[in-house]
């Protein structure tokens, strides 16, 4: 790992960083160039994660040959030997991220040539990177927080430092999930950029720290915390793409509803199969979303419009929060607040006439009945936008079943590779690293 991670270092200048290098970044435009370049480092992983739900359907009549030698093996969970061309998921380049953001961290008091708001802004977001690395490889590569033991079961080994030397150990779930909050809430007090103009939007800004602190809570079941940081998000960013009039899809980076435009969760790549029948048959009548998520080839078969480009790169985007205060209100029995935050991203999904036939029927749900709308919803809303894999994770790990040629794959309830196996190229630089 260290001869990969200095080889990887020697690409640009400003990444040769004493004591293992040559040069040291000085100015606040040096420094600024090596948060850019941890930011191109972030990977689409959470796209990826799309070939093992239940949203695309893999066949030899919509993709071709080089996308199932791709993806094929990662959609029927064949992750022991799988095809030699099969796409791997980030290991090393996320902690090499995460290298360039500790070295922003640690010398924070050494940047010259800059403000002190700049330098807080890039220290800020230097901590939003090293946490949000370490959200994607939790969710990756350990057990769900709640399906777990988070106190004792190994997750994946948290890195604070820049020392390449440094041999690295398995922390638990819970100590990793601890870190990322703390990460969370130190850049929260340095970011002080409210919104960055076009071309920076990739950029973390201060709103996206309750936005992150919202999905983390999420994650870890912590209702409470979860609802208070979605509903700040609202608060200060809530505005949605009004789909019954606006022509422009709500994970577009120039949408009202971005945030965070990082990542290229779906690239072009992606979009090499149709959309499973049970997700198209979760949209009701007058649900604007099918047809302008989606575009239908011939009848039955529809194909992705929501990614593909850069223009639909999207991390953190305003719909999600909605989502999230409804389900975190469910569990905490606030019925009217889950009742408003869900109807209120509704009405501007579907066409006013359906709207107001199926607002009743949300009013009169139960408990139960709510809960599983809401996670129908996210389904709905956040289709092909690299939530469904982790959303199947901390919620219930259900049972998924896909059919190739004939013969059926079938992910048991609660299955083993719902997470997924470190690299074992990593486990040989480090047995330390082999899941027990």
């Amino acid at each position: 790992m260290v001869a990969v991670v200095l080889s990887l270092a020697a690409c640009n200048d400003f990444l040769d960083i004493q004591p293992i290098g040559k040069v040291m970044p000085q100015t606040g435009d040096e420094y600024r160039k090596l948060l850019t370049e941890a930011y191109s480092r972030v990977l689409a992983d959470r796209g990826l994660t799309t070939f093992r739900t239940d949203e695309l359907v893999l066949d030899d009549a919509t993709a071709s040959d080089d996308d199932l030698e791709f993806y094929l093996d990662i959609w029927r969970w064949q992750d022991n030997n799988p095809d030699q061309n099969t796409s791997s998921f980030g290991w090393l380049n996320h902690y090499y991220v995460s290298y360039i953001a500790n070295s922003v961290i640690e010398n924070r008091q050494n940047i010259i040539e800059v403000t002190d708001s700049a330098r807080n802004q890039m220290v800020g977001e230097a901590y939003m990177l090293r946490a949000y690395i370490h959200y994607i490889l939790v969710n990756l590569y350990a057990d769900p927080y709640t399906h777990c033991d988070p106190a004792t079961t190994k997750g994946i080994p948290l890195k604070l430092s820049s020392d390449v030397t440094a041999v690295l150990s398995r922390n638990t779930v819970g100590e990793v999930y601890a870190s990322i909050l703390s990460d969370i809430d130190m850049a929260e007090s340095l970011l002080n950029v409210e919104t960055w103009p076009e071309g920076e939007t990739y950029r973390f800004n201060k709103v996206s720290a309750d936005a992150f602190r919202a999905r983390v809570c999420l994650y870890m079941g912590n209702w409470e915390e979860a609802y208070k940081a979605a509903v700040r998000v609202i608060e200060r960013h809530g505005t949605l793409e009004d789909m019954t009039s606006s022509t422009t899809l709500p994970n577009d980076y120039q949408s009202v509803e971005a945030i965070v435009s990082l990542e290229n969760i779906i690239t072009e790549n992606y979009n090499t199969g149709k959309i499973s029948d049970g997700l198209v048959a979760l949209y009701r009548s007058g649900d604007m979303r099918l047809s302008r998520f989606y575009r239908q080839q011939v009848a039955g078969v529809y194909m992705l419009r929501k990614g593909g480009n850069n223009t639909y790169r999207c991390t953190f985007r305003t719909a999600e929060f909605y989502l999230t205060a409804a389900e975190a209100a469910v569990e905490l029995n606030d019925m009217d607040h889950a009742h408003h935050y869900l109807t209120e991203l509704m009405k501007k999904r579907y066409n006013a006439l359906m709207y107001s036939r199926y607002e009743p029927e949300i009013l009169a749900m139960t408990r139960d009945e709510l809960r599983q709308e809401i996670y129908d919803e996210r389904f709905r809303e956040l289709a092909f936008e690299g939530h469904r894999w982790f959303d199947l994770r901390r919620t219930t790990c259900p049972e998924l079943t896909k059919t190739y040629n004939g013969e059926t794959y079938v992910l048991q309830k609660d299955d083993p590779r719902y997470t997924l196996r470190i690299p074992p190229e990593a486990v040989e630089a480090n047995p330390g690293l082999e899941a027990e």
